[in-house]
């Protein structure tokens, strides 16, 4: 051995400096190509929508389903703003400005076979809307119901109402009203009869409030989140789960402590956070292995992600509302469509230096969940390594 190293070694005392120079270069910039192709293979690329998924569905005044009607697509009006730069030589063209809201706060909820869960969530996500960002201002009959609807207890909205509460959001500036866009994820049952007929009951305009987008594959939660975004009408805009873990009422603490940091071009992240809860009865009953995982995962998004974003201490909880005018720095760049984009939205703020801020709210395990907890966290560290390296190494870019 030590004869093949003398050896080894005279061979490279024998070969002029500048072409071992030049071999060390190409071995390196020849590793460095094939981690660049390794991970450009690997890195997931966004599905770009169908047509078809650029509509909605909803309930007219009179009841009756819709037919497919174009969404608005703020993300479509910028492209199409900088493209008529582009073609008038003006590659220099930044101009991130969206058209003013239409209302103050739209709810965006990724469904798939949620029909099950989604009429209790959107029950409490309405009664709560209306009360405090709607034109009209609720009452509640005497036993605050009206009707059930697949055993789910509906609180009547009227038009003209008895009872004022207060419409604490809005400032006279600001715009009034409220949407909820139900994507529905390539869901095989009837998630998507199911909001439309909550949309049915609601009656009058408020049924008009509620619409649902169809896409005919699934995408994954980031997919059907990151889709909805794009179209929504509101000043504000949260994403929420169907399975209503989340505490809706909390989305006014989100909205108080997102005015709180917005900075000069009125940007700003709200993200829900359970940490608050590590170490509660509901945390300490979860299986060990379940646990494990979850602080395992926090390592690693520690160890991979940049300061900012790994000093949140819940990535993943799905309770986020974003300024309107944070959204052009973040949902055009998005590429994870699976469990980890929540991390992907957070880097993208940090890297627009967007402010962040972290809210606790009230959380409750909701039964049902399509998460595995073993195969589901591998693949999100998975996720997360490669999604880290794409944007590192220049596989992920900005427009």
């Amino acid at each position: 051995m030590a004869e093949y190293l003398q050896r080894a070694i005279e061979t490279f005392q024998g070969v002029p400096l500048p072409l071992l120079l030049s071999f060390f270069a190409t071995t390196i910039l020849g590793i460095a190509l094939l981690i660049y192709l390794a991970i450009f293979i690997l890195a997931p690329f966004p599905r770009v929508a169908l047509e078809s998924e650029k509509t909605f569905r909803t309930v007219d005044a009179n009841g009756e389903s819709s037919q497919a009607t174009p969404l608005p697509c703020w993300q479509d009006a910028i492209k199409a703003r900088r493209k008529a730069a582009q073609d008038q030589g003006n590659f220099a063209d930044t101009d991130l400005e969206m058209e003013k809201p239409e209302i103050f706060m739209s709810l965006v909820v990724p469904a798939f076979n949620e029909q099950e869960r989604l009429c209790i969530m959107l029950t409490e996500a309405v009664a709560y809307l209306q009360q405090t960002y709607g034109k009209a201002i609720p009452t509640y009959e005497s036993n605050g119901v009206v009707r059930r609807h697949n055993g789910v207890e509906k609180i009547s909205v009227h038009d003209n109402a008895s009872t004022n509460l207060p419409n604490e959001a809005a400032t006279p500036s600001e715009p009034i009203g409220w949407e909820i866009l139900i994507v529905s994820d390539g869901s095989t049952d009837r998630t998507e009869e199911t909001a439309l007929e909550f949309a049915r009951d609601l009656g009058g305009e408020l049924s008009q409030s509620i619409r649902v987008v169809s896409l005919r594959v699934n995408k994954g939660k980031g997919g059907a989140v990151t889709h909805g975004m794009r179209h929504i009408r509101g000043q504000y805009a949260i994403f929420a789960d169907a399975d209503g873990a989340s505490r809706f009422e909390d989305l006014g603490k989100l909205l108080t402590a997102s005015k709180k940091v917005e900075d000069a071009q009125g940007r700003s992240v709200a993200v829900g956070s359970r940490a608050h809860l590590v170490g509660s009865e509901a945390v300490v009953k979860r299986s060990f292995v379940r646990n494990l995982l979850m602080h395992s995962f926090h390592f690693l998004l520690r160890v991979l992600t940049p300061p900012a974003t790994s000093a949140i201490r819940d990535t993943q909880c799905g309770f986020k509302l974003f300024s309107r005018s944070s959204l052009p720095y973040i949902i055009p760049h998005m590429h994870s469509e699976g469990w980890i984009f929540d991390v992907e939205m957070l880097m993208l703020a940090e890297s627009a230096h967007i402010p962040v801020v972290e809210v606790p709210i009230g959380w409750q395990e909701v039964g049902g969940s399509k998460l595995n907890v073993l195969w589901d966290s591998l693949g999100m560290a998975w996720g997360l390594a490669i999604l880290r390296a794409g944007w590192a190494i220049g596989v992920y870019r900005r427009w």
